[in-house]
């Protein structure tokens, strides 16, 4: 069996944040990193004006652009927008999407709707430090994303997510709960917060706990892979 995983980076990124993952991925897995529009210039380069369609179109296209036995959807964090409503537009396209640390949105969510400017990696360092994110990257790791992290643009921060699909809610959904828990982030769902409170929509939702920061992709990049592994062989 064959399986096309494409792997959407969140905001600051590029298709360069899963370099890591992907020489642990199994042979039967062609992976697809993508530089989402918006978030593929050049470092602290301010970006072009950019929606959340013009990301759903590339993910859209990354999906179809080679035909396998399987497709597989992986969000980290800020890419879980336009991921999301992907899944809403064309569900047929996922066989399964997993969240890694992230969750599908309500509709109508915006990450920040009062955002008055780009953002920028500086400007959240210091909150994400104070929230264990950076938890287990190396100094060199920390340096490397500061050097390559892309300015993330105003109008993807601030534009809400336009969900009408209730047949996303039947696609498998797979959580890998690095921040957080796998019981916390239940727990969340079930209180509501509007990030996690769409979990409780979904018919089939597995979490798996993975402790590290924000970014296992760098922290704990073999582990990750495995984990993907087996939601590619999972029948």
């Amino acid at each position: 069996m064959t399986t096309r995983m494409v792997l959407v980076p969140g905001f600051w990124l590029g298709g360069w944040a899963w370099d890591e993952v992907i020489p642990h991925l199994a042979d039967t897995i062609t992976a697809f990193p993508l530089d989402l529009p918006g978030q593929d210039g050049n470092p602290g380069e301010a970006p072009a004006q950019v929606t959340l369609a013009d990301q759903v179109a590339a993910i859209e296209q990354a999906l179809e652009a080679e035909p396998a036995d399987r497709h597989i959807l992986v969000v980290h964090s800020g890419s879980t927008n336009p991921g999301t409503m992907l899944l809403d537009k064309r569900p047929e396209l996922v066989d399964h999407i997993v969240f890694v640390d992230t969750a599908p949105p309500v509709d109508g969510l915006a990450f920040n709707a009062d955002a008055t400017s780009d953002a920028t990696l500086d400007e959240m360092l210091a909150n994400e430090h104070e929230q264990a994110s950076f938890r287990d990257l190396t100094d060199e790791q920390l340096e490397r994303f500061k050097q390559r992290a892309t300015v993330q643009p105003k109008s993807l921060v601030t534009e809400a997510v336009t969900l009408t699909n209730d047949a996303r809610h039947n696609v498998p959904v797979t959580v890998i709960c690095s921040c957080y828990t796998a019981e916390q982030f239940q727990e969340f769902a079930d209180q509501g917060i509007p990030y996690l409170a769409a979990l409780n929509e979904y018919e089939s939702v597995h979490y798996i706990d993975l402790p590290t920061g924000h970014w296992p992709m760098w922290s704990k990049p073999a582990e990750l892979a495995a984990l993907l592994n087996e939601v590619a062989v999972d029948e």
